[in-house]
Parts: C-alpha cells; sequence; structure tokens
C-alpha cells in the first residue's frame, strides 16, 4: 500500500525531445519497451497529440493526421532510477525538456497544461464542420461580410492553416485576388 502512495505522488507528465518527423517512431518503441520489459512498471502512456486536417489529391478529398506539436513526444512516467536513462537512450530521442540551469531536472507539466493537451488531443479525433476548411481550388463563392460583400470569385488557393482563402473577385472587369477569412464567404 504504501508503494502505490507513494508512487502516485510521483507520477506526471514529461515531455521528451525528438527528431522532428520521428515522433511516431518514438512512440513505438517506447511502447514496445513498456509492454516487454519492467519499464511497464514505470512508464504510463506515450502519447502524440495529432490533428486531422482536410487535403485535396487528385482531385479527392482525404484526411490527414498532422502532429500538433511536432518534435515533441508526451510521456506519463514516474522519473526514477534509470528511467530517464531509457528514455533519454531511446532511438530518435534528444532529450527531456529541462528547466533552466545545468543541472536541471525534466521538468514536469502542469496540471492545466496537461488537461489543455488532453483536452486538445480528444477534441480533435473527431474534427466538426468549423474544424476542416473543405472549400476546393476552383470553386465559385460569395463574398457575404466585408467591404466586398456581394461579389462572386473563384477559388485560387486554400490557405487551411490560417482558415483563408485567396479569391479571386471581377472589380472594374479585372480580376482582383482577396484573401478572406472561411466565415466571409459562402457557396454559390
Amino acid at each position: 500500500m504504501e508503494k502505490t502512495a507513494k508512487t502516485e505522488l510521483t507520477k506526471g507528465w514529461y515531455v521528451l525531445r525528438a527528431i522532428s518527423g520521428k515522433e511516431a517512431k518514438v512512440k513505438e518503441l517506447l511502447d514496445g519497451v513498456i509492454k516487454n520489459t519492467p519499464l511497464g512498471d514505470y512508464v504510463f502512456q506515450v502519447l502524440i497529440p495529432t490533428e486531422k486536417v482536410l487535403t485535396v489529391r487528385g482531385g479527392k478529398k482525404v484526411v490527414k493526421e498532422r502532429n500538433l506539436y511536432s518534435g515533441y513526444v508526451f510521456v506519463e512516467a514516474i522519473l526514477t532510477g534509470e528511467v530517464i536513462s531509457v528514455l533519454t537512450n531511446t532511438t530518435n530521442v534528444i532529450d527531456f525538456l529541462r528547466g533552466r540551469g545545468k543541472d536541471a531536472k525534466p521538468e514536469r507539466l502542469r496540471e492545466s497544461e496537461v488537461m489543455r493537451m488532453l483536452g486538445t488531443a480528444d477534441d480533435l479525433q473527431e474534427p466538426g464542420d468549423d474544424e476542416i476548411n473543405d472549400y476546393m481550388v476552383g470553386e465559385t463563392v460569395k463574398v457575404n461580410e466585408g467591404p466586398f460583400n456581394g461579389f462572386a470569385g473563384v477559388i485560387e488557393d486554400v490557405l487551411r492553416d490560417k482558415k483563408k482563402l485567396k479569391v479571386a473577385v471581377k472589380i472594374f472587369g479585372r480580376k482582383t485576388l482577396l484573401e478572406l477569412d472561411n466565415w466571409q464567404v459562402e457557396r454559390e
């Protein structure tokens, strides 16, 4: 009983810095180590928060997953004994996110940061209509907000990360490119 109470006090979320693009490989390696070695008694979860992004490939809409925090892997663990060494010596891991100072220990995430990270990971598993910019290049839209209200145009570019569109409208017979927010247009 006493051991369980002690482990609960030292259990926390930490951030491993990994080589960008290798986060999934780090998670896979750590999950294997957790299942097959005694490290599983000290490392409980390995998480890479992702978001779903709609892309268009060959005229088809495809939903892809993208890391929210590129280069970071979140680990729920008890950092005792050789656990720090095993985690930092995992292939493609650079080090823990640490505080400032020469001998700084791995920094534990605050409860609010953990809740935000876990909440973000949960919320983004099922994207809603507001989260996906499903406009496509070549689509005709009508501007319904701003100084160009009522103008019709053709989408030239979709900036999904900014939730903006580049729309070409004709003003005085000349094609003019506008950068508009998604909510400023509607389909015709």
